[in-house]
């Protein structure tokens, strides 16, 4: 039982040690991931169309062989 509350004590030191990120760094960070993830989303289903459109021309031009 004394090492479960030294160990609950450490984990409490520690916790005490971080830093957290003020509020305005908080919201800009996340609007970058935001930002980013979209624009990575859109860029997937840009290669996605050209490839779907891609396959589409193979598939019809060799039926027609």
């Amino acid at each position: 039982m004394k090492d479960v509350i030294n160990f609950l004590v450490e984990v409490r030191q520690e916790i005490a040690k971080i830093v957290w990120p003020k509020w305005n760094d908080f919201v800009g960070s996340s609007l970058v991931v935001i930002v980013l993830v979209c624009l990575f989303a859109i860029y997937l289903w840009l290669i996605d169309q050209g490839c779907s459109k891609l396959i589409g021309f193979i598939f019809k031009w060799y039926s027609s062989l």
